[in-house]
Order: structure tokens, then C-alpha cells, then sequence
């Protein structure tokens, strides 16, 4: 992006910015939620229409000149509709976490049970765990893996849920790398009168590919976020059946959010329309097999995978098979310009801010054209950093070395 203004105006930050825009072009970026988004997208984001007011839905406004803001949003909810197979989708959350939590606010009333995967076993925050407001608005109940396997326990579930009788089961995750049952969640919930909420804001992308099981056919509500694999700018969404849509939009607006954000929506909508297209399905499938195949090159060096492997974009690895900590081999990684996050394993004896795990995942890596090949030498790199994490030179001949791979494949809208 050109910055020319904002270099006259405040080369602080025009300054930080082309910072960052350099890391992001010259190292692999493994965080499992982040992307690049295209051009396209970029610049419907940082268009004129953040200058415009639209508290309240197209044609429900409270604010005049809402003609084309009106469009653009419902050209966004007709693609959500059309790309997932809902009834319905409601494009304002702010993000994520606002969209659960509007979620919530449409199914059940403060204090009412709701059943979700446990912070340390995969799931998110908001899936009711203790520091969340979703913990402590409601009684949360939580569920998690098993010991042996690490997968989801789904006759706990179902024992939890016969036992503590919740109005909302939560599928989603944040951290776990295998499919998701949604058909067995929704006999779960079924059999004990509770709504089913899944939360695919990590999966999104390959959900609307084809490459991991929909929950639409399932749930009455579903949520997302509008990056990580769906390649969109950061937002939230909701999708659901249509008895709960009033609900859905009355949870948004007006009862948690005031006007959203109209150049989001218009990235969304970009973004929705590329997802629809061959390529981003080709993509979608790109993202799986290189993450397989980066879990397969990491075993080989000796890493322990949990689970064993990978259905989707994301790999948890417990690297104290390799006799080291996830907090000080992600910092020696960053250095070696290999950028991911430390992040807790199941059962892990460690705590949270000094775990035994990274969290790794391959939407960013596919997006830039990386294949199987490139995911062998992030591995190769990965082992080296291993046994040179307190040789600063080491490390920084690995990031030059990095750097040389990434100017392979140029990284999409950034110059």
C-alpha cells in the first residue's frame, strides 16, 4: 500500500506499519488464525466507507443515506447465505468473541447452563471458560479429551450433558486438529433439550470449501470469525436457522453492538466472493495437505505430534520430545523468523505462560503458494533451531535463509 499521506502526516506510524509490513513479507508466519488477505479485500478494508454510520439492519436504519451501505451489506449476507447453505447470516459482529457471546444472548438468559470444550483441551474462551465473561455470566460445564488419544471424549459429552442438563452445547474449538462430529453433537443436544451452538471461526474456510464437515445441516446457531481460513478481513458472523433469526439479530443490535463497521462488511463481502470461486476451493484443499504434511516432517524430527496428525490446517505439538519448553522455542523461532505461538497440550503439567506446546497452522504458509516441499524445510528449520536456540547467529543465518524462501513466493497484498 502506498502511504504517502500518513508518511507526511505522521511517519511514526507510517514507519511502523512499513515494519511490520516487511516481517510479514519476509518470514513464515505459522499462527494457525492469521492470514494475508488480497488486494482486493485490503482495500475495500481501509476504503472511504469507515466514514458512514449504520446503526440498525438494511432498510431499518437510524441514520439517513444508507442506500449503498444497504447494498453492500446485503450483497455480504446473500453470499454468507449462498457460500454455507444457511437460512440466514448476520454479518455485523465486531469479531469472534462479540458473535459467541451475541450467541449466547439469542438462545438462553444469564445464569442458564451451557456445556463446551475446556480452555486446556482445545476450546476457546468463550466456550465458557472461567476468565471469560461467558464463565461468568453462565453456569459452564465443560468437557474435554481423552487422556490416551487426546480426541474428544463424545460419551463424556453425552454423560455431561445428561447430568447437568445445559440450554447451549458448544462444538468448536480453538486448538484441536481433527474433525468435528457434528452429527453427534446435535443427537447430544437433541436428547437433552439443548440448543447447538458450533463455533467453526478456525475452520470456516475449509467448511465452505468442502474440506471439513458442515455444521449447518445441525446447528441452530453457527459463528465465525472472517479471517484465519476464510481469508477475510477481521471480523465476526453468524449463521442460522430461520426461527432464530430475529433473535440472532436482536442479539447483535441492538442488545450488544451500536453501527457496524460498513468497510468491514464490504471486505467481507470480497471475501465471500473469492471463497465461492474453484480456486479458493483448490486453496482450501492446499491448506489440509500441507498441514499434514508438515506434521509428518515434524514427527521425523522428532517432535511429538498430539493426536498423531492433523485433519484440518492446525498441528499441536508437544516439543519437550525434543527436551525443550513451547515459550523459549517459539521465541527462538520468531528470531529465526519462523513466527508462531506457544500454546498448553492436553493434560499439560506446565502452565499456561510457559506451556510444553506451539500451536502451528498452514493458511498463511498455503496463501503465499508454500507446498509439501517448503513445509519439509520449515520442519528441517525447526529441528535446527531445536539444538541452536541460545546461538543468536545461528539463528539469524536461519531468518536470512528464510527470508530467501519467502521472496520464492511473494506474499498476496503486500508489494
Amino acid at each position: 500500500m502506498t502511504l504517502t499521506h500518513l508518511t507526511q502526516a505522521d511517519p511514526t506510524v507510517a514507519r511502523l506499519i512499513e515494519d511490520e509490513t516487511e516481517r510479514q513479507r519476509d518470514q513464515i508466519r505459522l499462527i494457525a488464525s492469521e492470514n494475508y488477505v488480497t488486494k482486493p479485500v485490503l482495500e475495500a478494508t481501509g476504503s472511504i466507507l469507515t466514514n458512514k454510520y449504520s446503526e440498525g439492519y438494511p432498510s431499518r436504519r437510524y441514520y439517513e443515506g444508507q442506500q449503498f451501505i444497504d447494498e453492500l451489506e446485503n450483497l455480504a449476507i446473500s453470499r454468507a447465505k449462498e457460500l454455507f447453505g444457511a437460512d440466514h447470516a448476520n454479518v455485523q459482529p465486531y469479531s469472534g468473541s462479540p458473535a459467541n457471546l451475541a450467541a449466547y444472548n439469542a438462545l438462553i438468559k444469564p445464569g442458564d447452563t451451557i456445556l463446551g470444550l475446556s480452555l486446556p483441551a482445545g476450546g476457546h474462551l468463550t466456550h465458557g471458560w472461567k476468565v471469560s465473561a461467558t464463565g461468568k455470566y453462565y453456569n459452564a460445564v465443560q468437557y474435554g479429551v481423552d487422556a490416551q488419544s487426546h480426541l474428544i471424549d463424545y460419551d463424556e459429552v453425552a454423560a455431561l450433558a445428561r447430568e447437568h442438563k445445559p440450554k447451549v452445547i458448544v462444538a468448536g474449538t480453538t486448538a484441536y486438529p481433527r474433525f468435528l462430529d457434528f452429527a453427534r453433537f446435535k443427537e447430544i443436544a437433541d436428547d437433552v433439550g439443548a440448543h447447538l451452538l458450533t463455533d467453526i471461526a478456525h475452520i470456516s474456510g475449509l467448511v465452505a470449501a468442502g474440506v471439513h464437515p458442515s455444521p449447518v445441516p445441525y446447528a441452530d446457531v453457527v459463528s465465525t470469525t472472517t479471517h484465519k481460513t476464510l481469508r477475510g478481513p477481521r471480523g465476526g458472523m453468524l449463521l442460522c436457522k430461520e426461527a432464530f433469526a430475529k433473535k440472532v439479530d436482536r442479539a447483535v443490535f441492538p442488545a450488544l453492538q451500536g453501527g457496524p463497521h460498513n468497510h468491514t462488511t464490504a471486505a467481507l463481502a470480497v471475501a465471500l466472493g473469492e471463497a465461492s470461486t474453484p480456486a479458493f476451493k483448490t486453496y482450501a484443499a492446499n491448506i489440509v495437505s500441507n498441514a499434514k504434511a508438515l506434521a509428518e516432517a515434524l514427527q521425523s524430527e522428532g517432535f511429538n505430534i498430539v493426536t498423531g496428525g492433523t485433519d484440518n490446517h492446525l498441528i499441536l505439538v508437544d516439543v519437550t520430545s525434543r527436551g525443550v519448553a513451547g515459550k523459549p522455542l517459539a521465541r527462538a523461532m520468531a528470531t529465526a523468523g519462523i513466527v508462531c505461538n506457544y500454546n498448553n497440550i492436553p493434560f499439560d503439567p506446565r502452565p499456561p505462560m510457559d506451556p510444553s506446546g506451539l500451536r502451528l497452522g498452514t493458511p498463511a504458509v498455503t496463501s503465499r503458494g508454500f507446498g509439501p516441499n517448503e513445509m519439509t524445510q520449515i520442519a528441517k528449520w525447526m529441528g535446527q533451531v531445536v539444538e541452536r536456540m541460545d546461538d543468536t547467529g545461528a539463528l539469524t543465518a536461519i531468518a536470512e535463509d528464510v527470508k530467501d524462501l519467502c521472496k520464492q513466493f511473494p506474499a498476496p497484498g503486500i508489494s
